[in-house]
């Protein structure tokens, strides 16, 4: 069965990725696969590749029949497209849930369907376990099934192109619903925070205009 190093792991998801959702820049130059790969959304774990490393990963992803340079007419740049669909007999539903489990790891029917979407639709649930029983079910499996993560109730999915390339126990990547909102909740904290300095301050600054006062009256301030 055809494994993958954790690098190429990461560019070979970003070139489904990148082709999925940016297609009018797509293929891809050396630099825009280096920075898609240490960009910090829709990663897990947040790499620091340099381009020598992702040079040298995609030589080794040609080797194995994954990704191929082409050079496009009055460029000079070289450039590099993924041929996953065809290396791995799949369809694009199946190929977007494979690059979304190599870019975050393991995951639920639910959070595929939601994060998958933005590369290829995926209407309902239904359709996505459909996707993840052809992948689970072919001669080589591409997915495993894992049990819930603690506190929950679905069942998790998890790559096999490189099984140690996420921890399995780990728990799944923040939606972006639950993100935003940790977000505003910061937020929102902060502004209280800063509110009541300012009121305190105002009170301490109040209490000495009142000493100030009954001193000029002579007048004992009150506490």
């Amino acid at each position: 069965m055809l494994q993958l190093t954790p690098n190429e792991c990461r560019i070979l998801g970003v070139l489904i990725e990148k082709a999925q959702t940016t297609p009018q820049q797509y293929p891809l130059s050396l630099n825009a696969i280096t920075n898609g790969c240490n960009q910090k959304n829709n990663r897990e774990p947040i790499t620091d590749l340099t381009e020598e490393r992702a040079m040298e990963t995609l030589d080794s992803l040609r080797n194995k029949g994954l990704v191929r340079e082409v050079m496009l007419s009055g460029s000079r740049v070289q450039k590099f497209r993924h041929v996953a669909r065809e290396a791995l007999e799949i369809g694009t539903s199946e190929l977007v849930i494979v690059a979304e489990l190599l870019l975050r790891g393991p995951q639920t029917n639910g959070e595929l369907r939601g994060r998958a979407s933005r590369m290829h639709p995926l209407e309902t649930t239904d359709i996505v376990k459909n996707v993840l029983d052809s992948l689970l079910h072919r001669p080589e499996p591409l997915v495993q099934e894992l049990p819930p993560a603690p506190g929950d109730r679905a069942p998790r999915y998890a790559q096999l192109l490189c099984p140690k390339l996420h921890p399995l126990d780990a728990p799944p990547p923040p939606s972006a619903a639950s993100a935003s909102a940790n977000a505003a909740h910061h937020a929102a904290s902060s502004q209280l925070t800063q509110r009541v300095e300012e009121l305190e301050h105002q009170v301490t600054e109040l209490k000495r205009t009142v000493a100030r006062l009954s001193e000029a009256l002579g007048e004992p301030a009150s506490r």
